[in-house]
């Protein structure tokens, strides 16, 4: 099935949202340390509520054990920088959608490592959407096109 990657969020508000998304539409999150706040923060709380039990949370060390454990899946960067948009691409039930910090993106490296990289067309005016509305529109996409919704 479709899940979501933080890269070590630094908000924890949106991800506390991207949790409560992923528990309602039945996704596992995988979360790449170190997060900039502590699962315990009452911001963090306030939104994520009792969805946190309803959540499948991997937890991983750093971007390279994402990989190591999930070898069968793709990697599919959501990155303003993407040329391509995410509804001119075909995801596949086990991909895994990664979202980069809000504050930071990912690093450069990261980028060199991922061959698929998306977009979420916006107007011409605009800087980036809110890294929560990026993962609901890409999860929403993804699993439209494998016939989950």
């Amino acid at each position: 099935m479709i899940s979501i990657a933080l890269y070590k969020p630094d908000i924890p508000q949106n991800t506390a949202s991207i949790l409560r998304l992923c528990a309602c539409l039945g996704l596992k999150i995988h979360i790449i340390e170190p997060c900039g706040f502590n699962l315990n923060d009452s911001r963090f709380k306030r939104v994520v509520m009792d969805y946190i039990n309803e959540s499948s949370i991997i937890r991983y060390e750093n971007f390279e054990k994402l990989l190591v454990k999930n070898k069968r899946s793709r990697i599919i960067l959501m990155s303003t920088k993407a040329k391509k948009s995410l509804f001119k691409f075909k995801f596949r039930k086990n991909d895994i959608i990664l979202l980069g910090r809000e504050s930071k993106g990912v690093p450069e490296y990261i980028h060199k490592e991922i061959k698929n990289k998306l977009k979420v067309p916006i107007s011409s005016q605009a800087r980036s959407l809110n890294v929560t509305v990026a993962a609901s529109i890409s999860a929403a996409e993804a699993l439209r096109q494998i016939k989950k919704f």
